[in-house]
């Protein structure tokens, strides 16, 4: 006999979310395991003693946390979306019957807590995964990528020089056809008076006049001319009046945009994360390799653990990152740019006597040591007397047209560059560079393409390092999650825990005979 569904509410309910969530539901096993209670006694402070109640702390983390879950990164759809789940209602502590906080309270407390609190509940759900016994902690994989700023190319601005702006405009800027369609105001300027001036030297501004002038006459007639972003510019002339902090970059086969850089750094264990945070987009990797080492050192010594080898490509390159890992006592397998050269081409070094042998075996001595302004690196300069030059049979091919003399300049860390060379030629080398590609980047995969962190949906670094920290918290729990299950479902666990209280417990031993922060020291063990 056919059925027939007539739906008819009902004046009372007897209804419990308890009851309608599985047990082996994501949200309800989350619920179990992340406990926030300490947020209250830390963000107190930044609440007053009177007025209407704000939202609940631990219910705006768990919300932020239910929205790089799901990949969602607006605010309104978060909440939207929040409010037709009973896993989600469950696990946030609300009723059926209870509304979620309005989308603009969500923006208003990311903007109120500092990022200290970001960070703090991202060591808290770190070290989680440090009791599970996720994480290894002896090597670290390092990674950055572009993340999409919240602003748009077409609302860029010049910066203001020393001299007066009319001037400027009419000396440097060439404003062509499609500079005038696109080109639009931002309704609320940002920027302090600092980062709209001019940093550039008179020898760069002349380029970028150069180049300007060719890309108002040329851009017009050019393929892609009609698409959002294809004026000409640079961050050194020009601001974003949105998001200030935001910064012009691009990657190879990509269009420009106003991004911020975030640095990752994954334990290559179980690909738990262990570090990240948001930098300008116009920085070098290799500039803020320092900052991150030191930063993950600090978080990883108070878990118990020791940082001992570093993984990273090429960009994190640099002479002074070489001797800044060997200062701290930590083995790095960072690949060497292609423009390294430890010498010219036929020339022997001698490290004793620290000169080389040309090719016509003169000795070409050491003269001293110089800062390049071009790339700010340290170099040694050496140089051989145009006397022997000039009795040289080799000279002209060695010389080139119009030198007297042999003179180079070579990187001041030539021996940690060749230390570092020769470490990545041996079977472990090899193994740390697949190591490295197989942990780091399916990692960032994944926060950018299913964990929210395709755009930043915030204005200013502060704001875009709380998203970027949130992101890897949630990758975090949901690794956790898995890891757990498949535990439970093997068996295992027991001996690994063991494991763990056991080094921890070394590691904690030599902080105390050490005395020291978190720099430990050696001792050795039978």
């Amino acid at each position: 006999m056919q059925g027939k569904k007539t739906y008819q509410e009902k004046l009372f309910n007897n209804f419990h979310l308890s009851d309608r969530v599985p047990a082996t539901n994501f949200y309800r096993r989350l619920k179990d395991v992340l406990h926030l209670d300490f947020l209250y006694k830390d963000t107190k402070q930044y609440y007053g003693d009177s007025g209407q109640k704000s939202i609940d702390p631990l219910v705006f983390f768990k919300l932020c946390l239910v929205g790089y879950l799901e990949n969602i990164i607006s605010d309104r759809k978060l909440i939207a979306h929040a409010s037709m789940r009973l896993d989600i209602l469950y696990f946030l502590g609300y009723d059926i019957d209870e509304e979620l906080p309005w989308h603009s309270t969500i923006s208003g407390t990311r903007q109120l807590f500092p990022e200290e609190v970001f960070e703090k509940v991202f060591t808290h759900v770190f070290k989680i995964c440090v009791d599970q016994g996720m994480v290894n902690g002896s090597t670290q994989a390092i990674d950055s990528a572009p993340v999409k700023a919240n602003a748009s190319m077409d609302s860029l601005e010049l910066k203001v020089p020393q001299q007066d702006l009319e001037a400027y405009l009419s000396d440097v800027r060439y404003i062509s056809n499609r500079d005038k369609e696109t080109y639009r105001k931002a309704k609320e300027n940002k920027a302090s008076k600092e980062q709209r001036k001019i940093t550039a030297s008179d020898k760069e501004l002349k380029e970028i006049r150069s180049r300007n002038k060719n890309w108002s006459e040329n851009q017009n007639q050019r393929p892609g001319a009609g698409n959002k972003g294809s004026r000409y510019t640079s961050n050194k002339t020009h601001y974003s009046p949105t998001d200030p902090d935001a910064r012009i970059s691009v990657k190879p086969g990509k269009a420009r945009k106003l991004n911020y850089h975030s640095q990752l750094s994954v334990d290559t264990a179980n690909h738990v994360i262990t570090d990240i945070k948001a930098y300008h987009a116009d920085g070098k990797d290799n500039q803020d390799l320092p900052d991150i080492v030191d930063r993950l050192s600090k978080r990883l010594w108070r878990s118990g653990f020791r940082l001992e080898n570093v993984l990273a490509d090429t960009g994190y390159s640099s002479g002074e990152n070489y001797a800044y890992l060997e200062q701290k006592g930590i083995t790095g397998y960072i690949p060497p740019h292609g423009t390294y050269k430890g010498g010219p081409d036929g020339f022997i070094y001698v490290e004793k006597q620290d000169h080389y042998i040309c090719p016509y075996d003169k000795i070409v001595p050491f003269k001293k040591v110089f800062n390049d302004y071009r790339t700010g690196t340290k170099k040694k300069d050496y140089r051989i007397s145009s006397k022997i030059c000039s009795q040289c049979p080799l000279a002209s091919s060695c010389l080139g047209k119009s030198a007297k003399e042999k003179k180079f300049s070579v990187t001041y860390y030539r021996a940690e560059y060749e230390r570092n060379k020769q470490r990545l030629k041996t079977e472990k080398g090899r193994r740390m560079k697949v190591r490295r590609q197989a942990t780091v980047e399916p990692v960032f995969g994944t926060l950018t393409q299913f964990m929210g962190l395709r755009k930043i949906n915030t204005i200013g670094i502060k704001q875009a390092n709380k998203v970027m920290h949130l992101s890897a918290m949630a990758y975090n729990l949901k690794k956790y999650l898995k890891f757990v299950e498949k535990r439970v479902k093997s068996g295992a666990g027991t001996a690994c825990s063991l494991l763990h209280v056991k080094n921890t417990f070394y590691h904690l031993v030599k902080l105390y005979i050490s005395n020291c922060d978190f720099i430990p020291c050696e001792i050795t063990t039978k």
